[in-house]
């Protein structure tokens, strides 16, 4: 995946880097992207970068304590389409400029797109930032913190992170202790570091950057991207290695929510007006179990809907961190109704919805990281497993097709909208048919029953 892909960079955006960890890197390769696109491409600076970093643009400018001369700037981006401006030379630096000039370029130079470094962190992997900065022009539309994976296990010191004394200070972390995952995350989502001084107005999406291809430090990387994404202001979490790879980005973590459908009548049982997600398990409910599994995953929510027998199911979940959505039209029976409830529910956050199931108690959380993952790394907007070629549950369904959904009319099936995008499905091959399983008859869960080993 592209840098452009990964941040979702538009025309007439004004990107600022800030962090350590690689932001140069970063914004000239994006810069060069970009270009390649026929984008006309403005760098610049409101710190210093190395005279031998600018020379990575196709063409630099510099202002010389003149005037900034938009014409100039203007010719430049026709003959190079990827400028980087910068004010003057200090020794072996190149100075930036001012937030508020960098602003006023808007009303006066004809580039697509401004990509700002608005940070320092003298090369090293992680940092918290000082009083004065970082400093982001206020016309920034998008901000990307960035942060180098290869921290985990450094001493939390000053040869190996900028302004330790920080973090110190904010958490109690012990001086000189290996930096852990968790801290990397608390500093990336804290608006008090890692998300210091972005505009309100502006979006933001953090960099992990030096994440290899695979291994421990990836797994690290994506623990890091889940839990930064528990801060509301942070959209996405990015994992790359923007110096090594052909393609630079690795995956893009957004908010994953799950929906398990609970509501339905169980017509097929033996029992008149039990409900099937209610029966015993393990020696507990069938919904409890699936609920459990799937709290372990960490999802960004977890919405229960319930229709028949509601006031049991909620009974059945007791404390567990679930919200509940009730299906009115449950009655109906189908599987759409429930769904359109439980989409309703989520919050305008979420970027995808994981469809459980509530009477699949052998729901494999393997096979749902599996799932995830395939997201994350850009492989389809819809996401399914498929074991020996048939589709299962639960499916992963990306925004972009919930108001498909919502508009389907009764009668009608989440398959409709499924298979009406055929290209944006991705099927996950797995080993396990419990995919293909679901409890609808006294035989299944008898049957389901043996496969566990319950009886």
């Amino acid at each position: 995946m592209l840098i452009r892909e990964a941040l979702h960079v538009q025309r007439g955006d004004v990107v600022a880097f800030t962090g350590a960890g690689g932001k140069t890197s970063t914004l000239f390769r994006l810069g060069r992207e970009l270009a390649e696109l026929g984008w006309r491409v403005l760098g610049t600076t409101t710190t210093r970068l190395a005279v031998e970093e600018v020379a990575l643009a196709p063409g630099a400018l510099g202002a010389m304590g003149a005037r900034i001369r938009p014409e100039a700037i203007s010719r430049a981006l026709g003959q190079h389409g990827f400028v980087f401006l910068y004010h003057n030379f200090n020794g072996d630096k190149a100075v930036g400029f001012a937030p508020d000039t960098i602003d006023a370029l808007l009303d006066s130079v004809d580039s697509d797109v401004i990509l700002v470094e608005a940070d320092g962190a003298r090369r090293l992997p992680f940092k918290a930032p000082r009083e004065h900065e970082p400093v982001l022009p206020a016309a920034t539309t998008l901000a990307v913190p960035v942060v180098g994976v290869d921290i985990i296990g450094q001493p939390l010191d000053a040869e190996h992170v900028y302004n330790p004394q920080a973090m110190i200070a904010r958490y109690g972390y012990p001086e000189g202790e290996r930096v852990k995952w968790p801290w990397v995350a608390s500093v990336l989502r804290d608006t008090e570091l890692g998300l210091k001084g972005i505009p309100d107005h502006a979006r933001a999406v953090a960099l992990i950057n030096k994440v290899p291809e695979d291994g421990l430090r990836r797994t690290l990387a994506r623990l890091v991207a889940r839990l930064a994404l528990r801060e509301a202001r942070m959209e996405a979490v990015a994992l790359g290695a923007v110096q090594s790879l052909d393609d630079p980005i690795l995956e893009i973590h957004r908010r994953v929510a799950a929906v398990v459908l609970a509501g339905g009548l169980s017509r097929r049982m033996e029992q008149p007006g039990h409900s099937k997600v209610l029966l015993p398990w393990d020696g507990r409910p069938i919904i409890r179990v699936i609920v459990d599994r799937l709290k372990r995953l960490r999802l960004d929510d977890l919405v229960v809907v319930t229709g028949h027998v509601a006031a049991k199911v909620r009974a059945a979940l007791g404390d567990e961190p679930v919200r509940f959505a009730h299906n009115k039209e449950y009655r109906q029976g189908d599987m759409l109704s429930s769904l359109q409830a439980g989409l309703r529910a989520l919050g305008p956050h979420i970027a995808a919805c994981l469809v459980v199931l509530g009477d699949q108690p052998q729901l494999d959380n393997r096979v749902v990281a599996e799932l995830i993952n395939a997201y994350a790394e850009g492989r389809g907007r819809i996401v399914a497993p498929s074991y020996q070629n048939r589709r299962g549950h639960p499916i992963l369904i990306d925004r972009a097709f919930w108001k498909e959904i919502l508009d389907l009319p009764v009668g009608g099936s989440p398959r409709d909208v499924i298979n009406a995008h055929a290209d944006d499905i991705s099927y996950v091959p797995v080993e396990t048919d419990s995919i293909l399983r679901d409890i609808d008859t006294p035989d299944d869960y008898r049957d389901e029953r043996r496969r566990a080993g319950l009886t």
